[in-house]
């Protein structure tokens, strides 16, 4: 069975100033050998899925009808437009979130430029270019998973300095995540460079989306769309709680939790993280297939049961930092140091 995370599963006194320092070895291959090797059926999963296409259209073209009906109400209904943001548009956006993602993995077409304009579709809701900005520097989080110097999963040092224990500090890093996953690239060895074509074509389509719908529609229109996209990965909002749930632990022997309740429905199976992490190749839609046919290499693990219970457990719980993580640069750096 499950175990969920307790609260007196959570040390007394957790790390303040660094990093849970673990193996060099990252934890999902191993897992995947033995899955493979137990389960050889489990690479029937590994598929493309056309649908997340269809769906991605859907949502953006409801997240457009949208941000109309607001532009046509103006700015003086720009409260109601922040409103229907954080209640609906920010579960829209994140899913759409999600489909650049399975993008980044080329779950959704077999040719990489065609998932490539598949996340630059799911990209039109956020009003600004994340997609290609996205793909360059995943890959990195999966073959390099909680190492400092080319995970840009793991917060930087300014961060956990700014964040802190405090909960006014964890709650202003919440708010500004957006802007601290971009703070994080700098310090990225051996990433993709960002600039290059289909970045450029991503920020022009971006850029002409905004500018029809500002032309048709008015600044409210824009006013919603970025809100969603803001409140979609940070902005307080209990969605951001997937970016605690995925790899926040205090465990080093299990850095990568699940969720498994039912916003899954509306986030496109996410909390599914063992097991996308094991296989990245396997579509957002078998995830759950995945875990019914290997039970015995995830009933076991810990799991979070609520992103809203983690959201307000994060913040106010003093022993929750942003070093609640594990980096395995560190193990790396001792040894390179003792070689000299």
């Amino acid at each position: 069975m499950n175990m969920a995370i307790r609260n007196d599963d959570i040390p007394a006194a957790a790390p303040q100033d660094t990093f849970l320092i673990a193996e060099p070895l990252r934890p999902h291959p191993q897992r995947r050998r033995a899955i493979l090797a137990a389960h050889p059926e489990v690479a029937k999963l590994i598929v493309t899925d056309p649908m997340t296409a269809i769906i991605t259209l859907g949502v953006v073209l409801g997240q457009t009808a949208i941000a109309a009906l607001f532009g046509h109400f103006g700015l003086h209904y720009w409260w109601a437009a922040l409103i229907a943001a954080y209640c609906i548009g920010a579960f829209a956006n994140h899913a759409m979130f999600v489909v650049i993602h399975d993008a980044v993995h080329n779950t959704i077409f077999k040719t990489p430029d065609a998932n490539k304009w598949v996340a630059i579709l799911a990209d039109l809701p956020n009003a600004f270019p994340t997609a290609m900005g996205f793909r360059c520097y995943h890959q990195k989080h999966h073959s390099h998973l909680g190492d400092y110097d080319f995970d840009a999963d793991l917060p930087g040092h300014l961060e956990a300095k700014i964040a802190s224990n405090r909960w006014y500090g964890k709650a202003f890093w919440l708010f500004g995540f957006a802007f601290w996953q971009l703070s994080r690239l700098g310090r990225l060895k051996g990433t993709v460079p960002i600039w290059g074509k289909w970045t450029y074509i991503n920020l022009a389509v971006i850029a002409a989306y905004d500018l029809v719908l500002l032309y048709l529609f008015g600044w409210n229109a824009l006013l919603y769309l970025f809100a969603s996209f803001w409140f979609s990965v940070g902005g307080l909002h209990p969605l951001s709680a997937r970016w605690i749930q995925e790899h926040f632990t205090f465990d080093p022997h299990q850095e990568t939790y699940d969720y498994y309740g039912p916003l899954n429905l509306i986030a496109l199976n996410i909390g599914y993280h063992n097991e996308h992490h094991d296989f990245p190749e396997i579509p957002w839609r078998l995830l759950p297939e995945l875990k019914r046919m290997a039970p015995e290499f995830y009933d076991h693990l810990k799991t979070h049961k609520s992103w809203t219970k983690l959201f307000f457990t994060f913040i106010f719980d003093p022993r929750y930092t942003l070093y609640s993580r594990v980096d395995r640069s560190i193990l790396r750096h001792a040894a390179d140091a003792a070689a000299k």
